[in-house]
């Protein structure tokens, strides 16, 4: 699993112009099966994403492909965990330690 972590680079009238079609590939991506969540942070300087099923390398094409990243409005920073204990309602992305 991954914490896609962002952080704003630019004012925020220029994250705001391209808000939009940010959210059509959130919702791409979530149709995918790829996203399981997403939201601002607060204060308001970035987002959160959390998302699982891919490798690290699937992750990072992903994330290029976001239309905030092709703006030059944010950064990333990608963070993987192995999720060994989840909310029932998210058992299915349980994940074992490698041995």
């Amino acid at each position: 699993m991954f914490v896609l972590e962002l952080t704003y680079t630019a004012p925020l009238e220029r994250v705001d112009a391209v808000l939009e079609q940010h959210v059509e590939w959130l919702q791409k991506e979530y149709a995918a099966g790829h996203f399981l969540a997403a939201g601002r942070k607060v204060p308001r300087d970035g987002g959160v994403i959390l998302a699982a099923g891919m490798d690290r390398a699937a992750v990072e094409r992903i994330v290029s492909e976001d239309p905030f990243t092709r703006a030059g409005v944010c950064e990333y920073r990608i963070t993987e965990f192995v999720a060994t204990t989840t909310a029932p309602a998210m058992e299915q992305y349980r994940e074992q330690l490698p041995s």
